[in-house]
This record gives C-alpha cells, sequence and structure tokens, in this order.
C-alpha cells in the first residue's frame, strides 16, 4: 500500500477570462490571468511554478517525477502547455 495523502481542503473557483473577477486581478496583478494558487494567504501564479511550490510545500506527496530527465519532459510540457492556451 502506497504512502497515506493527507487530506487537503480545496476551492475551485472558475473563471471567466472575459471578465475577470477582482479576486483575480487582486491575487494575479502582474499578469491577470489563471491559474492561481492561493495557499496560506499566498498567491502563487504559473502552471510550473504551481506544480514545484507543491512539490516543496509537500515533499511527502510529490506531483513532478523524481528521474531528472522525466522531471524536465513534465517542465516542457507545462510550460508548452501553458504557451498555447494564451
Amino acid at each position: 500500500m502506497g504512502p497515506q495523502m493527507e487530506r487537503r481542503r480545496l476551492r475551485f473557483i472558475e473563471e471567466d477570462v472575459s471578465d475577470k473577477s477582482p479576486l483575480l486581478l487582486e491575487k494575479n496583478p502582474v499578469y491577470k490571468m489563471i491559474p492561481v494558487l492561493v495557499h496560506a494567504q499566498n498567491a502563487v501564479s504559473e502552471s510550473l511554478i504551481i506544480l514545484e511550490y507543491i512539490d516543496e510545500t509537500w515533499r511527502e506527496n510529490p506531483i513532478l517525477p523524481a528521474d531528472p530527465t522525466e522531471r524536465a519532459y513534465a517542465r516542457f510540457w507545462a510550460k508548452f502547455s501553458e504557451e498555447k492556451v494564451k
């Protein structure tokens, strides 16, 4: 049996990118775009940065692969997808 994951309360907020909410503009004032992760009252934006933040904050449950090559591939695809969604 794998390691037990701690339960976390999450709140998903759907955002209309054509009519940005005051919350989005407050939490991501530089880029004014999604995604944004708010944790402990701090905002983290951009897909890859969010993935790395999660890995560094909850080390017992990493998202990115341990293998450096696989990790590089994951970073590539995260960046690629973020650039194509703009």
